[in-house]
């Protein structure tokens, strides 16, 4: 069992401590909560609660940062109030026994264990609100608050993730939160509040459908507020708070509720800026807008969320102009992309440093056969349009077509490539997945179809700042770190090509940038397959796609950078058009 530890605040951290905190950070999920942001939680949280005669569960407390803010503000009344306390870590709850002191708490309040496995679950669907009928025979609470462990599946470890998916009927990637969020329920009453700081991930993410699901069943949402790359917190983690009133166990209708978004703002904005001394005094303004700390621009929008509910339990966050926007070009689309293609992930060699170089070259003795060395398409060398490449990454294939069939080459046939692996057999044969799955101790774990690769195709990266939808028609291959749509052949390059043209506009980065709201740091976002998928595309028949067509076909040729930008500003126009609302020039 993973050794579970807090999300609090750490205090007085000499240089050890500090990197000991980046290592606890990484493999048990505790990151620091900082003062401002737990007294605002607590505000939050109370500001939603009628009696101050309350008790309070922080079920992975820590030091008890979010005990004590809360504390601090209920012992301002005369009302009685209990706190309590989780975590794994007795040398952290002895520093949050001294710190509740002052509220004369019982010191039995604060327990040493594991919630997870302190806490009984009935045995039911857990992602129905019968689950939490409180008829359980643990103490029930009127508020959870709390900063659960942010621990990824692939530091849980496979054996404890799909434990910890069984346990609570959960699907897809499973991070440690989860299961937390659905815990804390079961210990809240009815009617009680939960104020919860976790990854943003699930907003918006395939993998958080069962959370997302499973909040908005359970709970009256009434705050989402999505920090995003704000970083107040150390770890790379973009945080989100939900606040939530936990419904009576009969109530199945979905809710609205407000929510803000904050992330910095990297699009070119010109225009007014509210200043303010740092992210709590954007958080505590009530308006929406742009703001500047410290010389960063930050975007503040605020919205009613809405529960869709239509089949893969989707949120929006967006205001009424976003909203109506959206849906302009959604009901001006033709098709999306996955309607007819399948958007796959690229090449997976789990030892990219043995199969992959710009520098095969520079091998004087056992250069693998030119025949096996093929022009990758990467993150590092994908360009936006065909009229520029760098870095000449080229992979070592070890697979070939045979009358539609895919095989793994001889290596008697390919005496200088049977060399160079056996170099590094060490490292290759240590991948003993991929001789266990009746594999050569040789083989790229994930080829794909040979014979796809010489049809015409889209590349994209996963991480980019800005699109990059590269036409592909000279039989490249892909990399893991990008993902492409391939065409069936003649008949589906003009389609490929609306799509990159549409895909690379302004208009649909501020379509994706709304609907899918995935940012990471620096403006970075992802293009994930579960996005990209989702794009609205026009009517193919159209004059304005057709007008798109035609200026993607001269971008994907010309050289000259003027030509480049003039060609551009055309293809904005066209896309808008297209879609019938007006052309996006910046992305405010």
């Amino acid at each position: 069992m993973i050794k579970r530890t807090y999300l609090g605040r750490a205090h007085n951290m000499n240089t050890e401590t500090a990197t000991k905190s980046k290592e606890t950070i990484k493999n048990t999920g505790a990151t620091f909560t900082p003062q401002r942001l737990a007294d605002f939680l607590a505000e939050e949280i109370l500001s939603h609660v009628a009696s101050r005669n309350i008790s309070v569960l922080d079920p992975s407390c820590g030091e008890g940062e979010l005990l004590n803010a809360i504390g601090a503000k209920l012992s301002q009344s005369d009302e009685a109030f209990s706190l309590m306390g989780y975590d794994s870590d007795n040398g952290y709850l002895s520093i949050a026994r001294e710190r509740l002191r002052q509220y004369n708490q019982p010191q039995n309040n604060l327990v040493y264990g594991d919630f997870l496995e302190l806490t009984a679950l009935p045995e039911a669907d857990l992602l129905t609100p019968s689950l939490f009928d409180n008829d359980n025979s643990q103490e029930l609470v009127d508020v959870v608050i709390a900063n659960p462990p942010y621990v990824r599946t692939q530091i849980l470890g496979s054996e404890e993730a799909q434990r910890l998916a069984q346990k609570f009927n959960l699907k897809g990637r499973v991070d440690l939160y989860y299961p937390f969020l659905i815990s804390m329920t079961a210990r809240l009453k009815t009617g009680g509040i939960l104020g919860v700081i976790t990854s943003n991930r699930y907003l918006s993410t395939k993998s958080g459908e069962s959370i997302r699901s499973f909040l908005a069943e359970n709970y009256e949402i009434l705050e989402v507020i999505d920090l995003g790359d704000t970083k107040l917190f150390d770890a790379a983690v973009l945080p989100a708070i939900f606040i939530g009133r936990k419904k009576d166990s009969k109530s199945k209708e979905t809710t609205s509720a407000k929510f803000i978004k904050i992330y910095q703002e990297l699009n070119g904005y010109n225009g007014k800026l509210i200043p303010s001394n740092d992210i709590y005094d954007v958080l505590k303004n009530g308006d929406a807008g742009y703001f500047v700390v410290d010389n960063t621009k930050y975007k503040k929008s605020i919205g009613t969320l809405k529960c869709i509910g239509n089949g893969d339990s989707s949120w929006e966050m967006l205001n009424i102009d976003e909203a109506l926007w959206v849906s302009k070009i959604e009901a001006n689309s033709k098709f999306k992309i996955g309607d007819l293609f399948k958007v796959r992930v690229g090449i997976k060699t789990t030892a990219d440093k043995v199969f992959i170089s710009e520098k095969w070259d520079d091998i004087l003795d056992g250069k693998p056969e030119e025949i096996l060395l093929k022009d990758l398409i990467s993150q590092e060398n994908i360009e936006r349009w065909g009229s520029k490449e760098n870095l000449k990454l080229k992979i070592l294939y070890t697979h070939f077509s045979d009358n539609g069939k895919k095989r793994t080459i001889n290596l008697k046939n390919y005496p200088n490539a049977k060399k160079y692996l056996e170099r590094n057999a060490e490292q290759l044969k240590s991948r003993t997945y991929v001789t266990e799955a009746g594999r050569e101790w040789f083989e790229i774990w994930v080829s794909h179809n040979p014979d796809l690769w010489e049809l015409p195709k889209l590349v994209f990266p996963d991480i980019s700042n800005v699109p990059r939808f590269f036409f592909d028609s000279g039989g490249k291959l892909v990399n893991g770190n990008c993902y492409w749509i391939v065409g069936k052949g003649k008949g589906d390059i003009d389609a490929l090509l609306l799509i990159q043209g549409v895909a690379n506009s302004k208009l649909m980065t501020k379509y994706h940038d709304l609907v899918f709201n995935n940012k990471l740091y620096s403006g970075r976002r992802r293009y994930l397959t579960q996005y990209v998928e989702k794009y609205p595309m026009p009517d193919p028949a159209s004059p304005y796609a057709k007008e798109i067509v035609r200026i993607v076909k001269k971008l994907n040729v010309e050289i000259n950078l003027g030509a480049i930008t003039l060609l551009e500003q055309d293809l904005e126009f066209a896309v808008a058009n297209a879609f019938e609302v007006p052309v996006v020039s910046t992305l405010h």
